[in-house]
């Protein structure tokens, strides 16, 4: 007579298999322009600058939303998703911000053929973190690169944060707040010459 198999483990195999097919659905969110405080002067008095590009930290530089919960502790959403790579969101975001604010013909955007003697801008994210009221802080540094070259010919380092109200929809928010006011520092800059 053989014996009988256990059942336990059978069991242990259909609840695991019952548990994955219940998992909440996926939320995406994205990031929007925000509108300038003043409208952009009519024409330009200025060089063209390009959007070359955005760098962000690699921890966040991921589709999962990343929260700080703590002193070197941060949680990554299992559930809460950007709509498209981080990045490439903020570089568009903040294109679209700086084309309302800097003076028509000032602005080229990203990928789009560049004006002879348009000057190149490169923002490095250092630091992004969003809190989970809403809060978000960034630290950044931001150069305009002479025409054709990579030497710098101006340039700032900020500390911008905004809250837009808790979760990721908050967070997303806030950090399409912080973009706006990133572009309005990079571009009262480059207006003042």
């Amino acid at each position: 007579m053989r014996p009988r198999p256990h059942p336990a483990p059978l069991v242990g195999v259909l609840l695991l298999l019952a548990a994955c097919g219940h998992s909440p659905p996926s939320r995406f969110f994205t990031l929007d322009a925000a509108p300038p405080a003043e409208p952009a002067p009519g024409r330009a008095a200025v060089a063209p600058v390009q959007l070359d590009a955005v760098h962000i930290p690699a921890a966040v530089d991921r589709p999962e939303m990343v929260t700080r919960t703590g002193p070197a502790r941060v949680q990554i959403s299992g559930q809460d998703r950007w709509a498209a790579p981080l990045g490439e969101m903020m570089r568009r975001v903040l294109a679209q911000d700086l084309a309302s604010r800097l003076p028509q013909g000032a602005f080229v955007f990203p990928d789009a053929p560049s004006p002879e003697g348009a000057r190149g801008l490169v923002v490095t994210v250092l630091q992004l973190t969003a809190a989970p009221d809403g809060r978000v802080d960034l630290q950044a540094s931001w150069s305009l690169l002479d025409p054709g070259s990579n030497r710098s010919v101006g340039g700032d380092n900020l500390r911008l944060s905004a809250t837009a109200g808790p979760g990721s929809a908050g967070q997303a928010q806030a950090l399409s707040a912080v973009l706006g006011q990133l572009a309005d520092r990079i571009a009262d800059a480059i207006r003042r010459g």
